[in-house]
């Protein structure tokens, strides 16, 4: 899982979420279920929704799982909207409802292992395809390979040339800010001995009259840090930011052994354990508020959705997930019972894409709707690539077919005018849909926290929360339905914008398919007109309330 850090000195890039530093005018905590006309930003209009269309309806709880990096099902504003798996015994070591995961009562960890160890941080995809290929061509001659190798050769020396070249710069900033560090400590020695205090202020620092350059370098030092309420422990984003970068593009980094699967096995299934929190959850935490933390319990915020039950699948390190993983987690999430699945993870390499496209076609062929971010590399998807993607892939091209129960979603700042792109963000005319609030959203974190983050992965998110209010309130529109709906009712935005990634000026209708913001409100107007057309099938998997079952019945079949 990689993040986006704004720090105040420095810049600190990976992807998929910004927290820290704020603008200067602050965005207001509740922003995204705000209304655009009358609150003045460009939210949701979750608020006025509630407040008038849903006024003395009844809802179905919807099924929302969150796919990710682990979630805390203790959290105070998320302990009553999680779902509990109504066929299990909590921790009796006995898998009650056969569904082949044992005490999942909140979800699954699919990196894991049943002795409740956990990956916590992982290689990026281009370093384990470059690791794998370098095991068949190393000390190769390419002049003796067939024109089918030299083309593999080709691709695994571009993957050396990414991996190295990252790895060496890694290794460069990491060399740098440790010197900073120390420089700033020893500075700070020199000051407190110089002066005979155990505490420095900036007013010591300005009333030092000295000619010993030692001491008015360690003034310029520490200053510059002082002066703006910081200390040494600042430079640490910077230090584990980058000591995570050379384990990211270490080849010979690879945890997966914790796990104790077949990795060479994509179909294999049965792995992980009930920790669905692990070792870092602020990521899925984060998500999972914005979704559907609780709206009427008078702390911390309120999701978008009054009506979603969470479910935690973890398959999400700090790195790059793994495509098996992914793929296992959607069918769990199908198997048991979800309606609508967010992804706010993504990746420019690919692994085993076949078994992630199938584990799609699962989700559709059972009426569930996928809601995935578009990425945090400010750049243009209908060149760059973001795995997962809605577009299948056949004999290693993407074919033409793409899923139709898929929502590729871009983030919104929640400023308007030409900054109305959040910076950050991914676009594509072609395979970005719609745009979502993504900046400044205060949520969930671990331990009962709460903290403002941004990037594609929070605006994921909160399309899903919308996805599942629908779903909630008319429960026969079929997923295709709901992106159908989603995506007509969207606010339509007319002016320019900075594109994102750029300075250029760009049309906000060209930067998704829809040209639009999603909408709540108008997205609840257009649903209450539509008639739903619910497939008998997808009906029966859910209302039967014996999802696991069917699931392990069609396994059977296979």
């Amino acid at each position: 899982m990689k993040r986006l850090i704004l720090g105040t000195f420095i810049v600190i890039i990976s992807l998929p979420v910004w927290t820290g530093a704020q603008s200067a005018v602050k965005a207001p905590t509740n922003w995204f279920n705000l209304d655009w006309k009358q609150d003045g930003v460009p939210g949701v209009s979750s608020e006025r929704a509630y407040q008038t269309l849903l006024k003395g309806k009844t809802a179905t709880p919807i099924i929302v799982a969150v796919v990710d990096g682990g979630v805390d099902p203790m959290h105070e504003d998320l302990d009553d909207v999680m779902w509990v798996n109504p066929g299990e015994i909590p921790a009796n070591g006995i898998d009650d409802d056969k569904n082949g995961y044992i005490d999942d009562i909140y979800g699954w960890n699919f990196i894991g292992n049943p002795n409740g160890e956990n990956v916590g941080s992982d290689a990026l995809e281009v370093t384990r395809l470059y690791a794998h290929y370098d095991k068949k061509y190393k000390n190769v001659n390419p002049s003796t390979l067939s024109k089918k190798e030299r083309k593999e050769y080709d691709y695994y020396t571009n993957l050396g040339t990414t991996v190295n070249e990252a790895r060496e710069g890694a290794e460069k900033n990491l060399a740098y800010y440790r010197e900073l560090k120390q420089t700033f400590l020893e500075s700070e020695a020199l000051l407190k001995k110089h002066l005979g205090t155990q505490t420095l202020t900036m007013d010591q620092l300005n009333g030092i009259k000295s000619e010993d350059e030692k001491v008015v370098n360690a003034v310029n030092v520490v200053g510059k840090l002082l002066e703006k309420g910081l200390d040494a422990s600042y430079f640490d984003g910077a230090l584990d930011y980058f000591e995570g970068q050379t384990k990211y593009y270490d080849p010979s980094f690879d945890p997966r052994d914790i796990v104790g699967d077949n990795y060479a096995d994509s179909r294999e299934s049965d792995y992980g354990n009930s920790d669905i929190k692990g070792p870092d959850a602020f990521h899925g935490t984060h998500v999972a508020g914005i979704i559907g933390a609780e709206r009427n319990n008078d702390l911390g915020i309120k999701g978008v959705s009054e009506h979603a039950l969470i479910m935690g699948v973890r398959v999400v390190p700090d790195g790059d997930e793994r495509d098996k993983d992914v793929a296992n987690g959607i069918r769990y999430a199908v198997d048991n019972g979800a309606s609508v699945i967010n992804m706010s993870f993504g990746k420019s390499y690919k692994w085993d894409k076949k078994v992630v496209d199938d584990a799609v076609k699962y989700a559709e062929k059972h009426d569930v709707l996928l809601v995935h971010a578009a990425g945090n590399d400010g750049s243009n998807t209908d060149i760059a690539n973001n795995f997962p993607t809605d577009k299948y892939e056949r004999h290693g091209w993407f074919s033409r077919k793409k899923a139709k129960n898929w929502i590729e979603v871009g983030a919104l700042n929640w400023q308007d005018g030409d900054k109305l792109a959040a910076p950050f963000s991914n676009y594509g005319k072609n395979n970005v849909d719609l745009f979502a609030p993504g900046m400044a959203i205060h949520s969930t974190t671990p331990d009962n926290g709460y903290k403002d983050a941004q990037g594609t992965s929070m605006a994921s998110p909160v399309v899903a929360g919308v996805a599942a209010l629908i779903r909630a309130y008319y429960p026969d529109l079929t997923a295709v339905q709901v992106k159908e709906i989603l995506m007509e009712s969207v606010v339509p935005i007319n002016h320019q914008v900075i594109k994102p990634g750029t300075k250029d000026m760009a049309n906000f209708s060209d930067l998704s398919v829809s040209g639009g913001v999603v909408n709540v409100y108008s997205a609840l107007e257009l649903a209450s007109k539509t008639k739903g057309k619910k497939a008998c099938k997808a009906a029966t998997w859910r209302s039967a309330g014996n999802a696991a079952q069917v699931a392990k019945e069609e396994r059977d079949r296979a």
